[in-house]
């Protein structure tokens, strides 16, 4: 059988359409929920009620909370901050250091991140999300300002990208996610200037 000309399409009967405006709401309701309560306490139930929407709206998008969580944990990776091009070492550990402090400083994700860092030691796939999505983009950001570096003789060839990476924000993350203290005026570029010492004192790493 065909179809007459100038004649549209239908969908085929009980087609689901999903609309935009319901996924984006029901995502920004689970990064909430999340901060709220964490990963073990929160439900689609709570995420559904945040959203404004009925559980079936959330089960049709999501088969569980774990699945909704590692779609939203997955997005990060796909909004993956570039690696800078200050054209200076300092310049860029400056500008690595700025990205990740107002990242640590959102008011979710300094919720999130320490909550699914917990259940990532539980759960395996949790753990590899947050790899993929965190973890590596951070990684490749060391390595590409390690790799400029030693272009420009700023550091010596062999330099190891994951302990810069550690110099880099490991004092940064420890103080805002774990101790949770306000950075002092000026904290940014005295750990920039410290992490930059560190890094040409000690090669980066190099054996």
């Amino acid at each position: 059988m065909t179809t007459a000309p100038g004649t549209r399409r239908r969908a085929p009967a009980g087609a689901a359409v999903l609309r935009e405006d319901v996924t984006d709401a029901i995502r920004s309701a689970a990064f909430e929920e999340l901060a709220a309560v964490g990963f073990a306490r929160m439900s689609i139930e709570g995420i559904a009620r945040r959203a404004g929407v009925g559980k079936t709206a959330v089960y049709r998008r999501w088969k569980s909370k774990l699945a909704l969580v590692l779609d939203l944990v997955s997005a990060v990776a796909v909004q993956g901050m570039p690696a800078p091009a200050t054209g200076s070492l300092h310049g860029d550990v400056r500008a690595v250091l700025e990205l990740a402090s107002y990242a640590l400083r959102h008011p979710v994700a300094s919720q999130v991140i320490p909550d699914l860092l917990v259940e990532a030691v539980r759960n395996p796939e949790i753990a590899d999300t947050i790899k993929a999505a965190l973890l590596d983009p951070q990684q490749g950001i060391a390595a590409v300002v390690v790799r400029d570096a030693v272009e420009r003789g700023e550091l010596p060839e062999g330099s190891d990208p994951d302990r810069a990476l550690d110099l880099i924000v490991g004092p940064l993350y420890w103080r805002l996610a774990v101790v949770r203290t306000p950075l002092p005026k000026g904290y940014l570029d005295d750990l920039a200037a410290s992490a930059v010492a560190a890094l040409r004192a000690g090669g980066a790493g190099t054996a």
